[in-house]
Order: structure tokens, then C-alpha cells, then sequence
């Protein structure tokens, strides 16, 4: 056992079903582990990484930035910040943004944003949220009960009052479940943690109908598919429809903390000094990678790139689709967001997999989900695609000296158990 892997262990909570892996460095979609083998990473630190490991635009900004400034408060402006949320306001529909430092954060400033609205509309004080089944929001308190999974909240009752649950893409539920205490409707235009669900075409324009007539916010999540995931900036943008308040973090920052609630003039008024507020949020290191990922995305071909690997990983996993139609249920996504749902267990793929060198996640139980670097090649999916055609037909015993020589039996299972429940930001 390493000495990093030793004192983790020792010493930090165990809030995490960790590999028995220590990774040291990185670089594109490759990673390198304290013995110098190295790992093909369609993970990209769940959804942060989306232009790869140490990307030299974002390493040399914030290299940059912090020989100059690394914190100030609040109380005054800095020139990433200001930058930062120029680029996102003129590539949105939003006139204002809030910083902050993950996507926990920027969806509980929505939260209370939501509420402010809602105790402020004519007719009396309006706090209900309906978001959907299968959701992931976040583990605060407001996001927890916003969350609609049992395993996320077992154990922290009594939560957060002022929540409803829907269906997700069922668009006769949620009309149903619309009354005079709503106020918002929260959702994620393309579910992750969910086991990467993709809405009816048609869907989101109609929850925006609806919201309209009735007076309500339209929140979209965007925490996991933005930032040029699905081959657009945003994941909304492939249905025509913008929201009143968008959240974005993860891959905002490059790889820093970074969290940012983006929203319409109308709304954003309603947050004046004290209403909100973040000692970090916006922080000058963070802001200026986030100004090197945007220039990246925007005019770096990274969009373009997204989607046409996108589509050839697609045509991979469909193939493996067809080829094993009694082991994977169907393929979906958009651009380089990929589910592929199994008919047992994803958990073991993942073990084997990552025995033989390829990052994967399971998620929903089921549902094997591919979150690349945008930046990947055709050689990288390639590979990917070899390692998981051969890997997904091993007997699970096989991945068994890899995981022994590294860690106890106990801690195997332990990890094998936690690695698809969803992380904080």
C-alpha cells in the first residue's frame, strides 16, 4: 500500500469508495498512477476535466494569475471576474451571474433565488420547487431534499421542506403536480447521476410553456452537461428553450473549484447586498482559468471536436450493443454524455475495466457512463471501445489480483459498493 493511499486512509473521512490507486500526474485524457503505469480516463474527474488533464491554456492562466493576485474579498472587483462573467452573459441567456465554488452551491443560490421570487409574487408567499425522480442536485441541505433519490437522502431526515417529485420527461405529471404554492421547476435538461436519461425532443419546450403560464421560474441544472458536454455550451441549447436561472460548475473552472448561477435581469434583481454571498466565490485564480476555458471552448474547435467524437463513440457502443444484445440494453446520450445500460450489474465492467487501464463509472446501477475529455481522439476512443469489448465478457473473479495486491478484501468491496454514488460538486 502506498504512503498516500496509508494516510488517507488514517486520516480523512470515509465519505468516498476510493480505488486503491493514487493518481500523481496528468495530462490530456491520461493519467499516471505512483508506480508510472498509466490510465486512459473517459471519466475526466467526473465531468471536470473537459479539456483534459492540465490543459496548457488553463495551467498557464492560472500560473499567471496567481504571481500576480490570489484573493481578495468581495468587498471589491478583480478583472477575472469581471472577465469571466462577461463571456458567460454574452454566450447565454443571462444578463447576471453569482460565483461561487461548486455546483452544490450555485444550485442552493437558485434555490434561495427561487424562493425569493416566489415569496415576492402577487398573491401570497410561494416556495414549492417541483423538480424530478432521479435527480442529482447536491448532498447540502436545500439540494439534498431537492434531489429526488432515497439512497441520497437515507439517513438526514427530517429534510428540507417545500419539495415535489415528478417523473422526469413525463410532462402530464408535472403539469398535475403544479399548484398555487409552486413556484419553480427545477431540472437537469440531460440526467446524469440519473443513468444519463435524454428528455423527448419536444419536452423541455413544454415545461417552459407551462412555467410561462403559470407564473413560474424555469431552473436548469447544468452542473454535469455544460460547459460543451453534450457538443453545445449549453445542454438546453439543443431544445430551443432558455431558462430563468441556469447553475454551471465542474467543468467551469478547468479543474478549480468554480460554481456560477446564471439568470435573466428580471430575476437577478431580487438578490441586493446581503442577500447572497460567497468568500471564495469568484476567486481570482479560479476566474481566470474559468476566462481560458471559455476561449478554448468558444474558438478552440473543442465544441466540433465533441461532437463528431461523440458520434463515433456512439457508433462503438452501438455496435457493442449489437453484437451483445443479451448483456447491454440500449445506448443514449448526446455528444460525449454516454449511458450505456447493461442488463446486470455495472459495477464489475468498471472493475475490469479499470484493471486493464480505462477509467468508466457506473451509474444507476446499470448504466455504464462515459464522460471523456472533449479534447479525445479517434485512436482514444478506439482504444477505450478494445478495452471494454474485451473486459465486459471476464469472469469478475479476474480482476481480483489486481485489486489484492493494492488493497485488503474488506476495503474492495467497500469500493465497489460507493463508486457510483455521486459526488458533491
Amino acid at each position: 500500500m502506498s504512503e498516500s493511499i496509508a494516510k488517507t486512509d488514517a486520516h480523512i473521512f470515509t465519505t468516498y469508495g476510493r480505488f486503491p490507486i493514487a493518481f500523481v500526474r496528468g495530462e490530456g485524457a491520461w493519467l499516471w498512477d505512483e508506480t508510472g503505469r498509466r490510465y486512459l480516463d473517459f471519466l475526466s474527474g467526473i465531468a471536470v476535466c473537459n479539456l483534459g488533464h492540465c490543459h496548457p491554456a488553463v495551467v498557464r492562466a492560472a500560473t499567471q494569475q496567481l504571481e500576480r493576485l490570489v484573493h481578495v474579498s468581495n468587498f471589491f472587483y478583480t478583472a477575472p471576474q469581471a472577465e469571466l462573467a462577461g463571456q458567460l452573459t454574452r454566450h447565454s441567456f443571462a444578463d447576471r451571474v453569482f460565483f461561487c465554488n461548486s455546483g452544490a452551491e450555485a444550485n442552493e443560490a437558485a434555490l434561495k433565488l427561487a424562493r425569493r421570487f416566489g415569496n415576492a409574487a402577487a398573491g401570497g408567499p410561494r416556495g414549492e420547487v417541483i423538480t424530478m425522480q432521479a435527480s442529482f442536485h447536491g448532498r447540502t441541505f436545500a439540494t439534498l431534499a431537492a434531489t429526488a433519490q432515497a439512497k441520497v437522502q437515507e439517513g438526514f431526515a427530517p429534510l428540507m421542506p417545500g419539495f415535489v417529485y415528478v417523473p422526469f420527461n413525463d410532462f402530464e405529471a408535472l403539469q398535475a403536480a403544479v399548484n398555487p404554492r409552486t413556484c419553480a421547476v427545477m431540472l437537469e435538461p440531460i440526467q446524469g447521476e440519473g443513468g444519463v436519461n435524454v428528455p423527448d425532443d419536444d419536452y423541455l419546450k413544454r415545461v417552459r410553456e407551462l412555467c410561462d403560464r403559470n407564473g413560474l421560474l424555469l431552473i436548469f441544472d447544468e452542473v454535469q452537461v455544460g460547459m460543451g458536454r453534450t457538443g453545445r455550451l449549453f445542454a438546453h441549447e439543443h431544445f430551443g428553450v432558455a431558462p430563468d436561472i441556469m447553475t454551471l460548475a465542474k467543468a467551469l473552472g478547468g479543474g478549480l473549484p468554480l460554481g456560477a448561477m446564471l439568470a435573466s435581469q428580471r430575476v437577478a434583481d431580487l438578490f441586493t447586498p446581503g442577500s447572497h454571498a460567497s468568500t471564495f466565490g469568484g476567486n481570482p485564480v479560479a476566474t481566470a482559468a474559468g476566462c481560458a476555458v471559455m476561449r478554448e471552448l468558444l474558438d478552440g474547435g473543442v465544441l466540433e471536436n465533441c461532437r463528431s467524437m461523440g458520434l463515433y463513440l456512439q457508433a462503438g457502443l452501438e455496435d457493442l450493443h449489437r453484437r451483445r444484445p443479451e448483456s447491454v440494453m440500449c445506448v443514449r446520450g448526446k455528444g460525449l454524455i454516454l449511458g450505456m445500460e447493461l442488463r446486470g450489474s455495472g459495477k464489475p465492467v468498471v472493475d475490469r475495466c479499470l484493471a486493464d487501464g480505462l477509467i468508466l463509472n457506473c451509474t444507476a446501477e446499470r448504466t455504464i457512463r462515459f464522460l471523456p475529455p472533449l479534447i479525445i481522439t479517434r485512436d482514444q476512443v478506439d482504444e477505450c471501445c478494445a478495452i471494454l469489448d474485451r473486459r465486459s465478457g471476464l469472469p469478475a473473479e479476474d480482476t481480483g489480483r489486481f485489486f489484492t495486491e493494492r488493497m485488503p478484501c474488506k476495503k474492495i468491496f467497500y469500493a465497489s459498493m460507493i463508486w457510483s454514488l455521486p459526488i458533491l460538486i
